[in-house]
């Protein structure tokens, strides 16, 4: 829980200020993330998505830098480039967080970096890069996604001594794997003489992604069921991971993200967890009437629950610990359809970088 002496303006603010739970700025633009830290943000993230959108808002600020990048290195692919000003975003990120990095001794304040989802099946290629995005600043968290390789990849970089971000996870038994392969890189550190007093792990759960893959159940398998129930799946999948991390006593916190509606933050206030909102999210919230009150202990109600369990098979695999094994992670409906959509989002970006180092001569 923070401690502060300055006046509480915005329900965001009240609950940092207030409960052990953070929230962290679910972008990279400068602009949101003064915004974010100002009211209480104490970290940030960013993935091919978020740096997509963000180049089109800020596209003043980096159409400039692309042009000196290719220009510094003209055997780069389009690719190399697009990677070098993932990187430069991130680092201007992690500047703005630092002061908080500092207060808090290194504990929070991190800006989270994520890997090439290309790369989801190839632990090797993932611990590559994830060490040399480690390397960028101090204050530097890596996304590694969890799928079979990513699992791999977040002990392997773990116990190199990076702090990780393990994100393409929506379910308990993904989690689990996540907080597992993370305890146990941290003792390989430990082990080889490290100092990981000052490591912070995350594992992400998408509730709002999971939300979307039984709303897309709904519609292709033709379910009737209470149109408000799907809404609550990963919000029950969130509250049954809560309470094993806090009994296991599993070192990284739970983050959510994937924000669709208000009950994504509303729900899990009062835990010791991490919520990564979109600025127009902490807009409506900061400007809403919405109530402070811890409710992560509340339960979701049971009939819901049993009616997602009852009729999803897809809901058992990600509510039960023992849903899925680490060989089903890359093949669960939620993880292929979010790495599809990164990638995309990623071609996207490369296509955004290539019209301005190589202009269409076609277009005026």
């Amino acid at each position: 829980m923070a401690v502060t002496t300055e006046v509480i303006t915005s329900p965001l603010q009240q609950m940092a200020a207030t409960t052990a739970t953070d929230y962290w700025n679910d972008s990279c633009s400068i602009e949101e993330l003064e915004y974010a830290v100002a009211r209480g943000a104490t970290g940030a993230t960013s993935n091919p998505t978020i740096v997509g959108e963000v180049l089109k808002k800020e596209m003043h600020l980096w159409r400039d830098r692309i042009l000196e990048i290719a220009a510094e290195n003209p055997t780069w692919t389009e690719d190399e480039i697009t990677w070098k000003l993932n990187e430069e975003m991130a680092v201007r990120g992690a500047e703005i967080l630092h002061p908080v990095f500092e207060r808090e001794r290194g504990r929070k304040g991190r800006l989270s970096i994520q890997t090439n989802p290309k790369f989801f099946r190839d632990a090797a290629r993932i611990t590559e890069q994830a060490l040399h995005f480690g390397t960028l600043a101090p204050n530097m968290q890596v996304k590694i996604p969890g799928t079979k390789a990513g699992m791999t990849a977040v002990e392997d970089v773990t116990a190199a001594g990076v702090t990780i971000n393990t994100t393409v996870c929506f379910t308990v038994p993904q989690a689990i794997a996540a907080a597992e392969a993370i305890d146990r890189g941290i003792a390989r550190f430990d082990a080889e003489g490290g100092d990981s007093s000052t490591m912070s792990p995350v594992v992400t759960m998408m509730v709002g992604r999971l939300d979307d893959w039984i709303q897309v159940l709904v519609g292709r398998d033709r379910v009737t069921i209470d149109p408000g129930y799907p809404h609550w799946a990963g919000i029950a999948c969130f509250k049954k991971a809560y309470p094993v991390f806090q009994e296991r006593g599993y070192r990284a916190r739970l983050l959510a993200a994937a924000y669709r509606h208000p009950n994504h933050w509303t729900e899990f206030i009062g835990g010791d967890v991490v919520l990564t909102m979109p600025y127009v999210w902490q807009r409506l919230f900061t400007d809403s009437d919405l109530e402070v009150v811890p409710r992560m202990d509340n339960q979701v109600p049971e009939e819901i629950v049993d009616e997602l369990y009852r009729r999803f098979p897809d809901f058992r695999r990600a509510y039960d610990e023992d849903g899925m094994t680490v060989e089903e992670f890359d093949s669960f409906g939620a993880t292929a359809r979010t790495l599809r959509g990164f990638i995309a989002s990623y071609q996207d970006l490369v296509a955004m970088v290539r019209d301005i180092v190589l202009p269409n001569p076609d277009l005026a």
